[in-house]
């Protein structure tokens, strides 16, 4: 993960977090992801700053996004659940965003 960035529509902030995600050929991911900040609030994704989750994946081509549907989770109550994730990749970046950019937040990686 090279940024992170949170906020309103319009208005992202840069985020300290570091993480990495990986997608295998055999359909799978896995995100993980932490603030250095232990006080940082809990939200939907995360606890104590940390966030990890695994599952299956597709890919739309088409709509360019993939969903992801949960198996395994730090934050239990994700787990059956289904995420969809606008992506971009350009050269060795992949941008993630929400398909619903009130959400706020956008994920940069580069490939290693």
């Amino acid at each position: 993960m090279t940024s992170l960035e949170t906020g309103t529509e319009g208005n992202l902030e840069p985020v300290p977090y570091s993480g990495q995600i990986v997608f295998s050929k055999a359909g799978t991911m896995s995100v993980q992801a932490m603030n250095p900040d232990p006080s940082a609030p809990d939200t939907p994704y995360t606890r104590n700053g940390y966030e990890a989750f695994y599952g299956d994946f597709v890919v739309d081509k088409p709509a360019g996004t993939f969903e992801v549907t949960i198996e395994s989770s730090l934050v239990r109550d994700l787990i059956g659940q289904s995420l969809t994730r606008s992506y971009d990749v350009s050269g060795d970046t992949l941008v993630l965003t929400p398909p619903n950019p009130a959400e706020g937040w956008r994920a940069t990686y580069e490939r290693l």
